[in-house]
This record gives C-alpha cells, structure tokens and sequence, in this order.
C-alpha cells in the first residue's frame, strides 16, 4: 500500500507541477488560454494574478516531492500537511471560483492522503 500512497503522492505532486507550466508560462498562449476558457484580453489582464497562482502551486508539488524524499516521521507529516493543503485550496477553489476545480484538485488530494494514512 506504501508503493501506492507514493504514487498517489507523485501524482498530485505532477497535477500541481502542471498547474504551475500552464498558469506561469503559458497562460497567454493557446494551450494557457484553453485551459481556463480565456480569450487573449482576458488572458492578458489576469496574467501576473496566474503567475502568482501557479507559483503557489510550486510549493504545493514542492512540498509533495519532500515529503516524498524525506526520510520518516518528516516524509510523512509533509505528506499529509501538503496533502491537506492542497485539499482545502480545492475545497476553496471550487466555492469560489470553478466547480470543477473540486473533482481536478480537492479529490485527487483527498484520495492520495486517504492512501498516505492508511498505508502508514
């Protein structure tokens, strides 16, 4: 189960990575813009408010790949805290600014930290 919980983890930890790509560096470009349904004006105007939305999404996948290296209890306690994290952010996301943002984000999160726990 402990393989799992990892590759679980890895995965969000890319989602997030993904998430960073697309809002830092391409969220002018086509595949930037579709992502999120923008056109070019809308895109441009909301640029540096992604940029800072993919930067955290960094320290999320940052967060994820530490506690993916770390020996244990660190490993796991960073497991769990930036599992959490992301958790709520989607939680967040999905009331405030797109549903689907819970089913992209919050599940994926939910359903690595259930496997996290009880491969513990």
């Amino acid at each position: 189960m402990e393989t799992v919980a990892n590759v679980l983890v890895g995965l969000v930890a890319a989602l997030h990575l993904y998430i960073l790509v697309m809002e830092m560096f391409l969220w002018q470009r086509p595949p930037g813009r579709k992502f999120h349904g923008f056109d070019v004006e809308m895109a441009r105007a909301t640029a540096a408010m992604a940029a800072n939305q993919g930067l955290y999404n960094g320290f999320l996948a940052a967060g994820l790949v530490w506690g993916l290296i770390a020996a244990d209890p660190t490993g796991f306690r960073a497991q769990v805290f930036f599992l959490a994290c992301v958790i709520v952010a989607g939680v967040y996301g999905a009331v405030t600014a797109n549903r689907r943002i819970l089913f992209a984000q919050a599940l994926p999160g939910a359903i690595a930290l259930a496997a996290v726990l009880v491969a513990r």
